[in-house]
């Protein structure tokens, strides 16, 4: 491990855990640094995943992301929830816990989706203040990441990297930049990547997410199911230089291939950041050629893309 920041450890390149390559991780034992777990896929099994996560916790980092926080709800904050990733973190010693800077439901109802929050003073007092006492409960600081988004809100009125920033700041939290969702978000909203990137507060990055996405011509969707972009992995090239390197974690959460073609795609990251490396990104292949084109028989964004899941 590299030296920490803000108190968190620079895992190295990771990857997503998914259930389908359980039996190749414990029997291969790959060179991988460490592991990210969807935190929902744990938290309330005692079965075979709960058992294949202890087994692989004794041999890589683990760190939990989650998809039900819901930080930006109006819903009281659910503490039977955050008691089970307090225990889960314990148990499997997580280096930390991340979600998403978003809402997920509403009135008691899941959406099971990670939905944009409109970005403005009362939003963010009201984010802080949940951050403030999710963390308290936790005993532990909480890491966030900026969603892809597809909408903009007309009462939106500071931009996202400036509310990460100012968000940070007064709860002392960390941040997840996930490089595809700046990309994603800036392309449907006509937005300057290089701006993103270049304002955002460097110094509470303390993880890098990678994934592929389908662009579809007019917008672009996170579809996490095929290989990272050639303008993702430029971005990524300048943040990782500009931040002198944090822990990068590749996601691939449908059409799951198998764990070597995930393995090799996360060894490009850390080949593109080696510091004797390629000083440009690596080279587009044909699928990937083929996701920039415009796909006119993928959905609309507002249409519900299925991914598959533990």
């Amino acid at each position: 491990m590299a030296d920490s920041r803000l108190g968190y450890p620079d895992l190295g390149f990771g990857l997503g855990l998914r259930s389908v390559h359980y039996p190749y991780i414990l029997k291969q034992r790959p060179d991988v640094d460490w592991f990210e777990i969807i935190s929902e896929n744990y938290i309330d099994s005692q079965g075979r995943p709960r058992i294949v996560l202890d087994q692989i916790a004794e041999l890589y980092p683990i760190v939990m992301h989650g998809v039900s926080l819901s930080i930006g709800s109006t819903d009281p904050l659910d503490f039977d929830y955050l008691s089970k990733l307090k225990r889960l973190a314990a148990e499997i010693n997580a280096a930390w816990i991340s979600d998403h800077l978003c809402w997920t439901g509403v009135a008691g109802l899941n959406a099971h989706d990670l939905l944009p929050i409109p970005l403005n003073e009362q939003t963010l007092k009201h984010v802080i203040g949940r951050i403030r006492t999710v963390q308290d409960f936790l005993e532990r600081p909480l890491v966030l990441e900026n969603p892809s988004s597809y909408i903009t809100f007309a009462a939106s009125t500071i931009p996202e990297w400036e509310f990460l920033s100012r968000m940070a700041d007064d709860t002392d939290c960390g941040l997840l930049l996930d490089v595809n969702n700046v990309y994603v978000s800036c392309f449907n909203h006509d937005l300057d990547p290089q701006e993103y990137l270049a304002k955002v507060p460097h110094e509470r990055i303390v993880q890098f997410h990678l994934a592929g996405h389908t662009n579809c011509g007019t917008h672009i969707i996170d579809t996490h199911d095929g290989h990272v972009l050639d303008h993702v992995w430029e971005l990524y090239r300048q943040i990782y230089q500009s931040t002198g390197g944090v822990s990068t974690l590749l996601e691939w959460d449908a059409k799951i291939p198998e764990f070597p073609v995930l393995h090799a795609e996360v060894l490009k990251a850390r080949e593109l950041t080696a510091p004797d490396g390629p000083s440009k990104s690596p080279a587009i292949g044909e699928r990937q050629l083929e996701a920039h084109a415009t796909a006119a028989t993928v959905p609309h964004p507002l249409s519900i893309v299925a991914a598959d899941v533990e």
